[in-house]
C-alpha cells in the first residue's frame, strides 16, 4: 500500500482516516491540522467534542456523568524550527522536541511558512570532498536546509523566518503485509488507536455507567505539556494512557539497559511508581481473560509519557501505561505491527467495557 490516493477507493473508513491523519504533520506547538482531521473522525462517535486554549482535544461519551475515565494519546511529532539563516540562503536549525541530528543529512523536509509549504532538503558534502581518513557526523551545528535559495533575501521572499517549523517529507506505508512504517507513528499511531475505541464503542450500542473521555493531547514531545493542562480541566478519577516504547530487536540495542521487547507480542504493560498497582493488575486480568498476549517493561524514575502528568495530578490519579512496541523511534521510518494495534485498540475497549467505577482504587 503505497499512497492514499492510490488506495482511496478501495480503503475502508478507518484505513482513510489512518493514513490521513498519520501523513498529515501535526508538530509540536502546531497541531491544529491533525487535530482538526481527528475531530471530524471521532465526532460521530462521541456526544460532545471540546478543545483546550492549546489545542488538545476531547471526545466525551457520557458528559454528565461525575465518574470520569480518560483514555489518552498525544497527537504531536518532533520537528525542527529555522534559527538562523546565512547570507548564501543555508537554513541552520534547532529542535522542536527529541528530532535527531544524526539521520537529517540527505533528508527531504516541509518548510512550513504563512505563505505556504516550502520544499526544502537536508543538505550533506559528497563524502570524496573530506579528508581524507576524516569522517564528518552530523552535529547541530553542521546540519543545513538548502530551498534552493541562493541569497538570505531569496529565502526570506519566500516566506521563511525564523521560528518556521520544519517536518520531515515521508508518508506512511506497509512492510510485508505485517507493518506500518512511517514518520510520527510517535504517536499519532495512539490517535488512531483511542479513536477506534470510540468508534467501536459506538457501533456496540453499549452504555457505559460512567463519562469516557477520549484525548488526544498536544506538546507530549517537550513535556507532557498538553496532558498537564487537559489533565486540569478534566479531573478525571481514572486514567489510562497509550504511548509508543522501543522494540529492542533490531542491532544495536541493549536489552540489559531497555528490556527484552518486540514487535508483533503484543502491548507492553509497564511497572514503575506513576503506574499504580491496582489498575494495572486489573488491565492484566483483562487481557489475560480476553486472551490479549501482552509484555511487561519496568520504568525507572518516571514513564516519561503523558502517564506521569495523568498520575500526578489533581491530588493524584490512578493511571497505567499501555505500550505499542515501536521500532526505529524518532525516525521517518517508525515501524510497528499491525497485529499489535489491533491488540492494543482490543484491550483498551475491553478494559473500558469490564470497568466498574464502584471499585476501590485506594491502596489501603
Amino acid at each position: 500500500m503505497s499512497t492514499l490516493v492510490d488506495q482511496k477507493n478501495i480503503m475502508s473508513p478507518e484505513q482513510t482516516f489512518l493514513y490521513r491523519y498519520l501523513n498529515n504533520a501535526s508538530p509540536t506547538g502546531f497541531e491544529a491540522s491533525g487535530q482538526k482531521i481527528w475531530i471530524d473522525y471521532i465526532t460521530p462517535f462521541v456526544d460532545q467534542v471540546f478543545t483546550d486554549h492549546y489545542g488538545t482535544a476531547v471526545g466525551v461519551i457520557n458528559p454528565d456523568a461525575h465518574f470520569k475515565v480518560v483514555i489518552e494519546a498525544h497527537a504531536d511529532e518532533i520537528s525542527w524550527f529555522v534559527n538562523y539563516i546565512n547570507n548564501e540562503g543555508y537554513i541552520y536549525v534547532r529542535r522542536n522536541g527529541g528530532s535527531d541530528h544524526m539521520i537529517a543529512p540527505s533528508m527531504r523536509v516541509n518548510i512550513h511558512t504563512e505563505k505556504g509549504m516550502v520544499p526544502g532538503i537536508f543538505g550533506w558534502p559528497a563524502i570524496h570532498t573530506r579528508k581524507e581518513g576524516k569522517e564528518d557526523t552530523p552535529t547541530l551545528e553542521n546540519i543545513f536546509i538548502d530551498v534552493g535559495a541562493r541569497s538570505k533575501a531569496e529565502v526570506e521572499e519566500l516566506g521563511i523566518h525564523v521560528g518556521c517549523v520544519i517536518t520531515f517529507k515521508d508518508e506512511l506505508q506497509e512492510l510485508n503485509g505485517k507493518f506500518y512504517s512511517g514518520r510520527a507513528l510517535d504517536n499519532r499511531i495512539g490517535g488512531y488507536m483511542i479513536a477506534q475505541v470510540a468508534r467501536k464503542l459506538h457501533e456496540s450500542g453499549r452504555q457505559l455507567p460512567f463519562g469516557l473521555y477520549i484525548v488526544n493531547a498536544v506538546q507530549e514531545e517537550i513535556g507532557l505539556r498538553g496532558a498537564e493542562m487537559i489533565a486540569a480541566k478534566i479531573k478525571p478519577n481514572l486514567a489510562v494512557i497509550t504511548d509508543v516504547c522501543h522494540d529492542t530487536t533490531a542491532p544495536m540495542y541493549n536489552k540489559i539497559v531497555n528490556g527484552d521487547l518486540a514487535a508483533g507480542k503484543g502491548p507492553v504493560l509497564t511497572y514503575g511508581a506513576a503506574v499504580h498497582k491496582k489498575l494495572l493488575d486489573m488491565i492484566i486480568g483483562v487481557a489475560r481473560k480476553n486472551e490479549i498476549p501482552f509484555q511487561r517493561a519496568a520504568a525507572s524514575r518516571v514513564t516519561g509519557t503523558d502517564t506521569d502528568a495523568f498520575a500526578y495530578s489533581n491530588e493524584g490519579v490512578p493511571s497505567a501505561l499501555i505500550s505499542l512496541p515501536l521500532k526505529y523511534m524518532h525516525t521517518t521510518v517508525e515501524t510497528a505491527s499491525m497485529e499489535d494495534i489491533e491488540n492494543v485498540i482490543k484491550l483498551m475497549q475491553c478494559f473500558v467495557e469490564e470497568l466498574d467505577p464502584n471499585y476501590d482504587f485506594k491502596y489501603l
